[in-house]
């Protein structure tokens, strides 16, 4: 890699081009949880990450969605467009699971009536706390919230239906989005397992990263598996 670091993230690293309008991102074979708190590195798995995420990148484009995704290159390496990120985290839940769980009455695996949309601080030494609506205007970003709220559900309506044709039930997912020099808001950051939970249809066997969070499985086979069922798509 000859191109200039701009960024080492917890499992990807962002390069300059000759272009300053392009970066190249790096998928790492390195996962983390708790914040960066666990940490490991599986063999294969930033490549696994990346096409599973150039393969999503490309679905939410033929959509009508804009995104930051441009080529990939191999072995793990994604040609983007240079976006201005918002320091808001999007998440979407179908079900209840994770952090809505510990923090609520809801009881794992309730599916809820309405997709949930929830906003996070993009900031890891805070541990990324949930932020209110009038947080958000206080911090600049009011303009946003009808944007980033409408184009999550869009795409969880696109994954929803892709990971359903799979035998998966999309539970929850996170997004990031950003400006680029045009001004125009395009979903960036990744689409893996990395920042999902899917569950076996039906049950709650997990192909996502809870599988390293909780030490019961190898999260590279359960990639691995659900990037060969979606190329049969």
């Amino acid at each position: 890699m000859t191109d200039t670091q701009i960024t080492i993230g917890k499992v990807k690293t962002v390069f300059s081009t000759s272009e300053p309008d392009k970066v190249l991102i790096q998928y790492e074979d390195k996962v983390t949880a708790g914040n960066g708190r666990k940490v490991d590195f599986p063999e294969g798995k930033g490549k696994v990450c990346m096409e599973i995420s150039e393969f999503l990148f490309k679905k939410i484009e033929e959509a009508g969605i804009k995104t930051h995704y441009l080529d990939t290159f191999p072995e793990r390496i994604m040609s983007c467009k240079k976006v201005d990120i918002i320091p808001i985290e999007v998440v979407v839940r179908n079900v209840a699971a994770g952090s809505i769980v510990r923090q609520t009455t809801l009881e794992e695996g309730k599916k809820l009536n309405n997709p949930l949309v929830e906003f996070y601080l993009k900031d890891d030494e805070k541990d990324d706390p949930l932020l209110t609506v009038d947080r958000i205007i206080l911090m600049g970003y009011g303009n946003d919230i009808r944007a980033l709220s409408f184009h999550a559900k869009a795409v969880n309506a696109i994954l929803k239906g892709i990971f359903q044709d799979i035998g998966l039930t999309l539970i929850d997912f996170k997004l990031e989005f950003g400006y680029d020099v045009d001004k125009n808001l395009l979903l960036a950051d990744e689409l893996s397992p990395d920042g999902m939970r899917l569950w076996k249809k039906g049950t709650k066997e997990r192909f996502d990263k809870d599988l390293f969070r909780k030490d019961e499985g190898d999260i590279v086979e359960a990639y691995k598996y659900i990037l060969t069922q979606l190329k049969k798509i």
